[in-house]
């Protein structure tokens, strides 16, 4: 029986044809495509494997090629969109799983991208590339594990490490950015923590965690009003931002109460003041920058409620959140000051003035070192038992009481020893007297001033008994003192008792009546 031609409807040879000439076009945009790919020239590559795609949708090589184009350009999660489609129209297309591993990889997807090389080494068991890239998921999932550890425990350094490793192998891991970047600003390394956060958001400005974490280091970097702005931004991308809620929660409670303390203080109730400080300060104790400043706050006010000791322990704590704060090292040195302890109020003024060569911060320092040269010697005013501010009555006053209180004569029945130490004293008094009745001596000597430089004062050479008698009415034999404690007698005896210290007239003329 002859053959019986068929007749085939023009229009499907005109499909076929048509079919025809799209896949060769398809395969000439590839092989173009292919070219650009091996000069480097990623971008038209991309164009030309997406007119292959655009001629020929069904074929998995051009959306497996396009994937490694997008791969070369960091755009991976393109990238993963066109690898699924090449594994999709191809189930055994071995490069399509390995570059959806990859990207998957790439992204922080550790769990994905290892099914995806399992999936390459059931179709290849001996693809080194999928063996090699199988052991990094591994290692990623470990980094991943090793950093919440260290997160829970506050080891921030160690989560900074962890993610720079994690990084080398997930490079386009905004979760890894963002986690590292967090504990930077955690770290105070606010800089850092801002670079990684703005990479992200000129990438994609809605991203909540970057918002969050840009407002983060605001907030560490007391530009508490900035810091509540991007928070609020953060939560309007994801209302259920819980970090960001908390971190807005806080800065408004810091900013409202440190307020308040600072209103207190204007209005000199410094103790409302110095308790709202402390109530700030229970906040949020990662605030390390807020936390200098209130600990200073804290204590000026308490230097006002004569809390010196306190206010010491406030500016160490400051100088310890935040080394270069120059106002908690002046307000610990004032403190020092004004406890007498002049080494180190010399020491936080040299500090001081090595980073700022002001003029004032000069006079601080030359003050305080001369203080503490005045420190090494005799506090003739201590001896007298009267303050710096002392009048020249006042001076006299405690002479009388201080030489009559350990005169020899007095303590003649005493021990030796006690005997020793109360003309020490004694001497001591005479000394003191000498130097603060003299108005140009006293001068010198309140000026820090050496007066053993001065022609005729030594002060370990003269008699407090001249100095005695002398004040006394001139008359060597104007006084007797009986052993009984409290008792001396002048000549005619006319008893004096120490226990109210009233003095009368001696005949020679001596001494005037009064208490001292």
């Amino acid at each position: 029986m002859a053959a019986v031609d068929i007749d085939v409807p023009v229009e499907i040879e005109t499909q076929i044809g048509h079919q025809g000439d799209l896949e060769s076009q398809a395969e000439g945009f590839k092989e173009q495509g292919n070219v650009f790919y091996s000069k480097k020239d990623y971008s038209e590559a991309f164009n030309y494997y997406t007119k292959a795609i655009d001629a020929c949708p069904k074929n998995a090589s051009y959306y497996g090629n396009r994937a490694a184009t997008l791969m070369m350009l960091c755009r991976f999660r393109e990238a993963l969109e066109d690898s699924q489609q090449a594994v999709r129209l191809d189930d055994c297309f071995m490069k399509g799983h390995l570059r959806e591993g990859k990207c998957h990889l790439s992204l922080g997807n550790a769990m994905a991208a290892s099914r995806c090389f399992q999936k390459v080494l059931e179709l290849e068991p001996s693809n080194r590339e999928a063996q090699q890239e199988n052991k990094n998921t591994t290692t990623l999932l470990e980094l991943e594990q090793m950093a919440d550890a260290g997160f829970e425990k506050r080891d921030f350094r160690k989560v900074v490490y962890c993610m720079d490793r994690a990084l080398a192998l997930a490079s386009a891991c905004h979760r890894f950015k963002i986690l590292k970047a967090e504990c930077l600003a955690l770290l105070g390394r606010y800089p850092e923590a801002q670079s990684v956060a703005s990479d992200i958001l000129r990438m994609d400005s809605t991203n909540a965690d970057a918002l969050y974490v840009r407002g983060l280091c605001l907030y560490f970097e007391d530009c508490i009003d900035k810091a509540v702005q991007f928070f609020i931004q953060a939560l309007r991308m994801a209302p259920d931002h819980e970090k960001a809620r908390l971190a807005c929660r806080n800065a408004k409670a810091l900013k409202a109460k440190k307020e308040e303390g600072n209103e207190a203080f204007k209005n000199s109730n410094y103790e409302a003041a110095y308790q709202l400080y402390t109530e700030a300060l229970m906040i949020d104790p990662n605030n390390i920058k807020t936390n200098a400043k209130l600990y200073c706050n804290r204590a000026t006010a308490g230097a006002k409620l004569k809390k010196l000791k306190q206010a010491i322990e406030d500016c160490t704590n400051a100088i310890k959140l935040d080394d270069t704060y120059i106002k908690a090292y002046l307000r610990r040195a004032q403190c020092y000051m004004d406890t007498e302890q002049y080494e180190e109020a010399v020491r936080d003024y040299e500090k001081v003035y090595q980073t700022e060569k002001t003029s004032d911060h000069k006079h601080r320092l030359k003050t305080a070192q001369l203080e503490l040269k005045k420190s090494k010697r005799k506090d003739y005013y201590k001896v007298l038992g009267v303050g710096k501010n002392a009048t020249e009555d006042e001076i006299k006053k405690a002479y009388r009481k201080r030489a009559l209180m350990h005169h020899p004569d007095r303590h003649s029945a005493a021990t030796p020893e006690v005997q020793k130490e109360e003309e020490k004293k004694f001497k001591e008094v005479g000394e003191a007297f000498t130097v603060l009745s003299d108005p140009k001596k006293k001068v010198r000597y309140d000026n820090g001033h050496d007066l053993e430089d001065d022609h005729g004062f030594d002060g370990g050479d003269f008699d407090a008994n001249n100095i005695f008698r002398a004040f006394f009415g001139g008359h060597g034999g104007g006084f007797t003192f009986d052993s009984s404690p409290g008792m001396f007698f002048f000549f005619p005896p006319l008893q004096i008792s120490f226990s109210s210290v009233v003095f009368t007239e001696n005949l020679g003329g001596g001494i005037r009546g009064g208490a001292v």
